[in-house]
């Protein structure tokens, strides 16, 4: 028997309103970065430790993204710190379905008024939650299927991320 395992994963993005009105819904997938599988490897067959939590963060318009992109060197984009939250906020994962798939049970919520309105060109998965940092390990990277998103004063950004695994 011959089987090949697929990974995949999608985003899911609420843009909401200062008031809460949904102003569009995005739905769109991702790559996952060398280090990501390499770190995924080690701690499911290997001698590394298990990562229990993660962090989304925003990707700044115009990016270009690469399977060796790491926190540390990401030449083709840069992080966009332009949201309320202290922290890169947490991505906690719900217990893995019967159907090989893991996502967070509540949204992950950016929250947009630090300015009067920034673009978002997409979302990054790391280990990191400081804004900013260039540690931990990228996970994976994503951006909106219809390209940059700007957002205005007080919008705010719900995400739901799921990761599916499958015998193909």
């Amino acid at each position: 028997m011959n089987t090949r395992l697929e990974l995949s994963g999608k985003f899911v993005v609420e843009h909401r309103d200062q008031h809460g009105n949904l102003k569009k819904t995005y739905t769109f997938k991702n790559g996952v970065t060398n280090g990501g599988l390499n770190d995924m490897l080690d701690a499911a067959f290997g001698n590394g430790t298990q990562r229990t939590e993660w962090y989304l963060g925003l990707l700044d318009d115009g990016p270009t993204l690469a399977a060796a992109d790491t926190m540390a060197s990401h030449a083709g984009w840069t992080e966009n710190v332009d949201y309320d939250e202290a922290n890169r906020p947490t991505w906690l994962g719900s217990d893995v379905a019967a159907s090989q798939a893991i996502t967070n049970a509540s949204y992950v919520v950016f929250t947009m008024s630090l300015t009067a309105g920034v673009t978002i060109a997409g979302i990054f998965i790391s280990s990191d939650n400081t804004k900013g940092g260039t540690s931990g390990i990228l996970w994976a990277t994503g951006l909106f299927n219809e390209g940059d998103v700007a957002t205005e004063y007080g919008d705010t950004l719900n995400v739901t991320y799921t990761i599916n695994a499958a015998a193909a």
